[in-house]
């Protein structure tokens, strides 16, 4: 993707709020059939929710972990819906068994799978983050432009009105003028990981499948299923895990791309001898014209700003907004402006991100999307800005014209290394 389209998709996104709201479906009297590639967690939930859809239909499940994917099968069987059965995900783009599928595999398959995908005539759903480096993001980007394909990302916050709501009083000027913006994840929940020792593959798990492009290690239970966004080998922690959803609604409020910098620091400091690799506490500051915006997270802790979990805060001079799933407010500082009382969620977003996802292709009009793979590389991208910055542990400069840092050790990390006879796709 050319970088004038690329910065204009980013500023037409941000402009418009991203305020379509789906019309009446279906369009025509056929079913979509959908396949799910990664049947477990996400996985699992964007697929019920999709089947809500009277006009979609699942027909295909593809796993590598057959003792997750025999359980899903016996699941939808007593719903009375039969679909076919794979471990090979190739397999299943192959022929006519699906028009779109579901990608909700670990990080590091993301953008093998959805290349492949759109090749194969697929329109995609694909979890967030998109990829596991800058590269393959911009690399899902061209992929989906050149075959014309339905792409949404997994970010169904798009979708839901109240954020909406926030980002469109937020571009009011009324909370006058922003300085900062925070952002952050405080995951009480995440507890420490203990160390375990390597152990044989289970039976049903073909590991070397689930492996993929990434380094050949011995299996160890730590690094498989949920877990694995703990490991730099498959993703990048809470900075690209929950950072995507909250730097997204940063990004949009303040209608910037680009940052100027960042630098980042933390560690592992709650939890400094378990088996993760990635920080359980991080502050990233991303620098722009006249502001900032800063990213906490924090494992083991609930108490975060504005006494929320997570969220994202417009610090102005005349009053704060703070939004997260839950609704959003206004905090006036001191008299400057009105209070707006706490405005509730009133939406399922990832059911409406659905009905988007399914009238996008039923009118073949990727415009339409909520979260097309423009926004999600570009969130995706931001994010990963912010990990680059921990593992050097640099003050960066990012180039945006020559989409790069201008530190050759911070470069060596955009792309992330393939290994396993796996090369980068080239579109």
């Amino acid at each position: 993707m050319k970088r004038k389209d690329f910065i204009r998709s980013v500023a037409t996104l941000a402009a418009t709020g991203l305020l379509y709201d789906a019309k009446a479906l279906p369009l025509s009297n056929s079913k979509l059939k959908i396949g799910l590639i990664g049947v477990n967690g996400m996985g699992w939930s964007n697929l019920n929710s999709i089947l809500k859809l009277p006009h979609v239909e699942c027909t295909a499940l593809c796993d590598v972990d057959e003792r997750v994917l025999d359980k899903r099968i016996a699941e939808l069987r007593d719903r009375n819906i039969t679909v076919k059965r794979y471990i090979d995900y190739k397999e299943l783009l192959a022929g006519n068994t699906v028009d779109a599928v579901i990608i909700a595999t670990p990080d590091h398959w993301h953008c093998l799978q959805m290349v492949d995908a759109v090749k194969a005539g697929k329109h995609v759903y694909v979890e967030k983050p998109i990829g596991n480096s800058i590269r393959e993001c911009e690399v899902m980007v061209a992929a989906a432009k050149k075959y014309k394909k339905v792409v949404q990302v997994g970010q169904w916050q798009r979708s839901q009105q109240h954020f909406r709501d926030a980002v469109g009083f937020v571009h009011t000027g009324k909370l006058g003028k922003i300085r900062l913006v925070k952002a952050w994840a405080y995951q009480g929940w995440m507890k420490s990981i203990p160390v375990k020792p390597d152990e044989p593959v289970p039976t049903g798990v073909h590991y070397e499948r689930w492996l993929g492009p990434a380094a050949k290690r011995p299996f160890n239970p730590n690094r498989f299923h949920f877990e694995f966004r703990w490991f730099w080998d498959y993703a990048g922690g809470l900075m690209t895990d929950w950072g995507v959803h909250m730097l997204d609604y940063a990004l949009l409020g303040m209608k910037v791309s680009d940052p100027k910098s960042v630098m980042a620091a933390g560690g592992k400091f709650a939890y400094p001898d378990d088996a993760a690799e990635t920080p359980d506490t991080l502050t990233s500051v991303f620098e722009f014209d006249g502001f900032n915006i800063q990213w906490e997270h924090a494992n083991g802790i609930d108490l975060g700003p504005y006494n929320r979990n997570h969220g994202v805060a417009f610090i102005g001079n005349n009053g704060t907004l703070v939004v997260n799933r839950e609704g959003w407010e206004v905090i006036p500082e001191n008299g400057r402006m009105d209070a707006v009382s706490f405005q509730k969620s009133q939406d399922n977003g990832l059911d409406k991100h659905m009905v988007n996802f399914v009238d996008a292709i039923q009118r073949n009009s990727p415009t339409l999307l909520n979260a097309p793979i423009e926004a999600g590389a570009h969130i995706a991208i931001f994010s990963q800005m912010g990990n680059i910055a921990y593992r050097t542990g640099k003050k960066l400069y990012w180039d945006a014209a020559a989409r790069a840092f201008t530190d050759p050790e911070a470069n060596r990390l955009l792309t992330a290394t393939y290994h396993n006879g796996y090369r980068l796709p080239a579109v």
